[in-house]
């Protein structure tokens, strides 16, 4: 069984004041938490077993955990309110397993995660995680060489840059190269210095809910029926 351990215990500062009285991973996209949606997304491929790494307003989390549907293997664990995302996952060591997943409360994708863990078994390193093409905050303008503007571009994918999605594997013993507190800051590039991380690149639907505008924008996209993410049965349990 590999579980799959949730970084949800921060504060969500970027999507205050929305998040003054609900943690972030319980701000709702259509009507559940995104947090529910992750762990769908999870559960449609059969893993069905998560940790919970909780820290700030972690009653709701339990309360939210509560709910959850009977089959599913939940553990909520308090890694501190003040903790980074980095300590967060060595907080989870003792629970977590030889081989788990990790990934963010607030990322959303249509990934093909028993593709990503036969890519990681796949490999000699200890640590995987999800590249995907960065997307500009900006539109774009495509001109002639005269200067005459030819066309107008919103936002394009730019597909030779590639960003961390989240949506991790890690083996118990990439915690043995572990170096500070921040995973994006600090472990990744200290793991990737050890020659232990390796990218598994994702080219479909990817969105990661960072303001209360995002949870907005994705509760769109599953009323206009193209909500990606969303997978129509669950698989046994892996």
């Amino acid at each position: 069984m590999v579980k799959t351990v949730i970084l949800c215990g921060g504060k969500g500062t970027r999507a205050y004041p929305h998040t003054e009285q609900v943690p972030k991973p319980l701000l709702e996209v259509a009507g559940q938490p995104v947090l529910r949606h992750v762990m769908n997304v999870y559960a449609s491929e059969g893993f069905s077993s998560f940790v919970l790494a909780a820290g700030f307003k972690i009653e709701s989390i339990r309360d939210f955990a509560s709910g959850l549907p009977r089959e599913w293997s939940v553990d909520v664990l308090d890694t501190g309110v003040e903790s980074n995302t980095g300590e967060r996952v060595v907080r989870c060591r003792e629970v977590a397993g030889e081989t788990f997943f990790a990934t963010y409360a607030d990322g959303l994708a249509d990934i093909d995660l028993n593709a990503l863990l036969e890519f990681h078994r796949g490999h000699d390193g200890s640590a995987t995680m999800t590249t995907v093409p960065l997307r500009s905050q900006y539109g774009t303008i495509r001109y002639g060489a005269d200067g005459r503007v030819e066309s107008f571009e919103e936002k394009p994918v730019l597909a030779d840059r590639w960003i961390n999605g989240g949506f991790f594997v890690f083996d118990e013993r990439a915690l043995d190269h572990w170096a500070g507190d921040d995973l994006e800051r600090e472990v990744l590039p200290a793991l990737g210095d050890a020659r232990e991380l390796f990218a598994y690149r994702h080219r479909g639907f990817w969105r990661s809910m960072d303001t209360y505008k995002d949870a907005l924008e994705l509760t769109s996209l599953v009323v206009e029926g193209k909500g990606p993410w969303i997978r129509s049965e669950t698989r046994a349990s892996s």
